[in-house]
């Protein structure tokens, strides 16, 4: 299957279905010398793995990684990092039956068109599950970016209508709460809202917010590797994402140039500006301003409530869809945007290298 990489230098192959033995991930491009253990992958993986709360599925899956080469020692070799996550609670017998149908927001329809036939159980390559490898991969870059004074910090930011206060933003908070929200009274509402939707049977949005801060000015290119558009592919390529802005985004399209545009001023000695409309990027190249960027994610697909469809005989029929899903994507979908955000800022971090004779030289001094 093309499109399974993603990167330049650093770069992702992420493989396996939903179902199948397992899924996982070959990393290359990272460094020699990183000191690397599955513990730290570990912690990234344990934020999204189903059965935490009644917000998620209960499929209960460990999700323990297994680093398979590129490590040795300790420390990474600079040979690909490949990494596997074994399946240890399918259950296709669920997904028999919607063999012989397409599921409504599901790619059931669009692999039959493409391939000719499909792996329906779980959804295969489109599941969900897909994303484990993005973010063992995405906890490496974590790891390397820390070492350079970045930090990417995700979190839900809205489900539903129900959206965060700034004023009562909590970042160590988000980590405590099974909804990844750094407010403790938009999640009691939305905890509420979601207990009348399971009701229901039915599903939620919302919307993931991502902020990179300790950013180095110059990064990105300035046509087509654009930062913004190299973010806004990594970001749009997770499954359930259907919107995507850089700083105010779409609000910019209301205001007027003298207002949107951010004003520069000195500050002990540096370059800065007043404002950060522009979310830390102009041009397509970051101006050390935090990075802001957001996901609009759109409900769980998979209701258990009466949906119309089609049969693969062409016949109009009703459904309702069994098996163990998520009544909110969002809070499992956090740390799977913060990181491709990571994997993107590192890749071109590396590529920004390569960008200026005087840097290479220096660099190449030492020999």
């Amino acid at each position: 299957m093309a499109g399974s990489g993603f990167g330049n230098i650093f770069r992702i192959n992420t493989w396996g279905e939903s179902h199948g033995k397992g899924v996982g991930v070959v990393v290359d491009g990272v460094p020699a010398g990183l000191e690397l253990c599955e513990e730290d992958i570990q912690r990234y993986l344990n934020r999204r793995k189903p059965g935490q709360s009644v917000y998620t599925t209960p499929r209960k899956e460990d999700d323990t990684v297994e680093i398979l080469s590129g490590v040795f020692e300790g420390k990474t070799t600079g040979t690909p990092v490949s990494m596997i996550v074994y399946n240890t609670s399918q259950r296709s017998k669920d997904y028999s039956e919607i063999k012989e149908y397409y599921r409504p927001g599901h790619a059931d329809y669009t692999f039959d068109q493409k391939y000719g036939f499909r792996d329906y159980t779980g959804g295969g390559r489109s599941s969900g599950r897909e994303t484990i490898g993005r973010v063992a991969g995405g906890a490496i870059a974590c790891k390397i970016l820390e070492q350079m004074g970045i930090e990417v910090c995700a979190y839900t930011k809205q489900i539903g209508d129900i959206e965060i206060e700034y004023d009562n933003f909590d970042k160590e908070y988000i980590s405590k709460s099974t909804l990844s929200m750094p407010d403790k009274e938009a999640e009691v509402k939305a905890k509420e809202y979601l207990e009348s939707l399971i009701a229901q049977k039915n599903s939620s949005g919302g919307i993931i917010e991502c902020i990179v801060k300790g950013m180095k000015p110059g990064i990105g290119e300035p046509v087509f590797d654009k930062l913004d558009a190299c973010l806004a592919k990594a970001i749009m390529s997770i499954g359930a994402v259907k919107g995507f802005e850089i700083g105010i985004g779409f609000e910019a399209a209301k205001m007027t140039g003298y207002d949107n545009n951010d004003s520069f001023v000195m500050r002990d000695g540096k370059v800065t500006k007043k404002t950060n409309n522009a979310g830390g990027i102009l041009g397509g190249i970051s101006d050390g301003s935090d990075i802001v960027l957001r996901a609009a994610i759109k409900p769980t697909p998979s209701i258990a409530s009466i949906q119309n469809t089609v049969n693969r005989s062409g016949e109009d029929i009703e459904i309702s869809i069994k098996g163990r899903h998520d009544p909110v994507i969002v809070p499992r979908a956090v740390v799977v945007v913060e990181a491709m955000t990571a994997v993107t800022i590192l890749d071109l971090l590396l590529v920004n290298m390569a960008s200026r004779l005087d840097r290479i030289i220096d660099f190449y001094k030492i020999y």
